[in-house]
């Protein structure tokens, strides 16, 4: 019989862990360069790391990937003597934001989690519910890494605050912009007091407009965070940064504009002009431009 897709890719990545070309804490391609590579689609390429970390060949590493050799924290797959799990829900909780930490959530699966820690995917469940009662409690434990501490006086600054402590956040965990959702907000106990802050900094509008600014401050952070996950993930995949694909585009570009007669375009590109793609440079702009405005509406 033909092997299913996601056999065949696992087939290929067993053969160089075995012949020695990827060695134990070397990183093995991401669910992308799979993608890219074998022309699969994104849930076949998870299937096949998938059950590679089934046999104890990869795991993954936070910060890293997913790299060659077993969990560093194997648990019995088996009760306790006494019949009680070694196991308990901030466990699972940080082991499902170390996966989404390097593969992103779309690799996260209750499956996945009971994999790493050696226990049924069955016994996770009365520690933190089902996958997306799982999620609120990652992204109310990732936003717990990143206190407000105390909130200045001046709107402003409180404002400010909260902005750069969420892009902090953002920045730490790349998978936490997209767990996040604005049209339909999960309870997320730990964020609260950001709102709360941002709410009390604009106690000078009414409450439609306070709550209109609250919802666009977050929709900005969140949005520019966005762009780093999948800005994170081509660099990975391709091995070239923003920076350079934009050089490698140069040419093509310019015959466009030049083509489509677009003056403010061949404008801003002349003599030489480079725009440095830095998104921490670009989110403290956007921010004092927001800032900017709501000074305005303020007066």
């Amino acid at each position: 019989m033909t092997e299913a897709p996601y056999q065949v890719i696992a087939a290929a990545l067993r053969r160089r862990i075995q012949a020695g070309e990827l060695l134990p804490g070397d990183r093995v391609p991401s669910t992308r360069a799979l993608t890219r590579d074998f022309g699969v689609a994104m849930a076949t390429a998870t299937k096949a790391l998938q059950v590679l970390q089934a046999e104890r060949l990869v795991h993954a590493s936070p910060g890293v990937g997913t790299v060659v050799g077993p969990p560093p924290r194997a648990r019995r797959t088996a009760a306790a003597d006494d019949g009680v799990l070694d196991l308990n829900r901030d466990e699972v909780v940080r082991t499902g934001i170390a996966i989404a930490d390097a593969e992103g959530l779309a690799a996260l699966s209750m499956r996945r989690i009971a994999t790493e820690l050696g226990v049924s995917t069955m016994a996770l469940y009365r520690y933190v519910g089902g996958k997306d009662a799982l999620v609120v409690q990652m992204v109310n434990e990732a936003i717990g890494e990143f206190p407000l501490g105390e909130v200045p006086e001046y709107w402003r600054d409180a404002v400010a605050l909260v902005a750069r402590v969420h892009w902090a956040a953002y920045r730490r965990h790349l998978w936490l912009a997209s767990a996040i959702s604005l049209s339909r907000p999960q309870l997320v106990p730990r964020l609260l007091p950001h709102t709360n802050a941002v709410l009390a900094a604009l106690r000078g509008f009414d409450k439609h407009a306070a709550m209109s600014t609250m919802i666009s401050l977050f929709a900005y952070v969140r949005g520019i965070a966005l762009v780093m996950e999948s800005e994170a993930q081509a660099e990975q995949d391709t091995g070239e940064t923003a920076d350079e694909w934009v050089v490698h585009q140069t040419d093509q570009l310019s015959a466009m504009i030049a083509a489509g007669n677009l003056g403010a375009f061949q404008e801003l590109l002349a003599d030489g002009f480079d725009y440095d793609y830095d998104l921490d440079q670009l989110f403290e702009f956007g921010l004092g431009v927001f800032l900017d405005g709501l000074a305005a509406r303020l007066r």
